[in-house]
């Protein structure tokens, strides 16, 4: 279980090592496997440093896990700010529900974090709190944030911008992962049509008629 007892905030030089040293070691050797004095030895610090930072190997993996998911959502955030903006036009929005999904494929989707956090959760789900990814229902949530706000500018008939988020999720990297095992458009030229067209059968939901 993850320790309760109070960490160091310590050095972010350190703490950054320490990440970096687990997560590469975590990749290549699997939790289990991984012992605290080789995350200690990769990272070039003490045994003690590394407990004194994150306290055992079970909260050390969820700061690592965690670390990755932030990253990806600043990449997610970024996206959206780059994409889906209040100078958006009600005749512009097939194009910018493109963009951003295909930057979403190129940036996230198509990156090595993605593809590290993929593979963490999936052969150490038993280890991570619920089992799950903290950064789950985050694309949903931010993507819902800009979808409320397109509905307040009298771009989208949208009661509910969670679930329409999720349901545009669903049409477009939903469909391309069920039907290809992957959502990855720069790879696989297959994936951007089933994108347009999921876009398109948000778009006749929920725009203003």
């Amino acid at each position: 279980m993850p320790t309760t007892k109070t960490l160091r905030e310590g050095s972010t030089q350190k703490r950054a090592a320490i990440l970096s040293a687990a997560r590469e070691l975590f990749l290549a050797d699997g939790f289990d496997r991984t012992s605290v004095d080789a995350v200690a030895a990769r990272a070039v610090v003490s045994k003690r440093t590394v407990y004194d930072y994150f306290g055992d190997k079970h909260t050390l993996l969820q700061a690592v896990v965690g670390s990755i998911s932030q990253s990806l959502i600043a990449t997610i955030r970024r996206i959206l700010d780059d994409t889906l903006t209040d100078r958006t036009e009600a005749a512009d929005l097939e194009d910018v529900l493109v963009t951003f999904s295909m930057r979403i494929a190129a940036d996230m989707l198509d990156s090595a974090e993605y593809a590290t956090l993929q593979r963490l959760v999936r052969a150490e789900t038993g280890k991570l709190p619920d089992g799950g990814n903290p950064m789950a229902d985050t694309p949903d949530e931010a993507l819902a944030e800009r979808f409320a706000a397109f509905g307040a500018a009298g771009l989208l008939d949208v009661p509910d911008p969670r679930l329409a988020a999720d349901q545009f999720l669903a049409l477009t990297f939903g469909v391309a992962l069920n039907r290809f095992g992957s959502a990855n458009a720069m790879e696989d030229t297959r994936v951007r049509p089933l994108i347009v067209e999921g876009v398109r059968t948000f778009l006749r939901a929920y725009r203003i008629r």
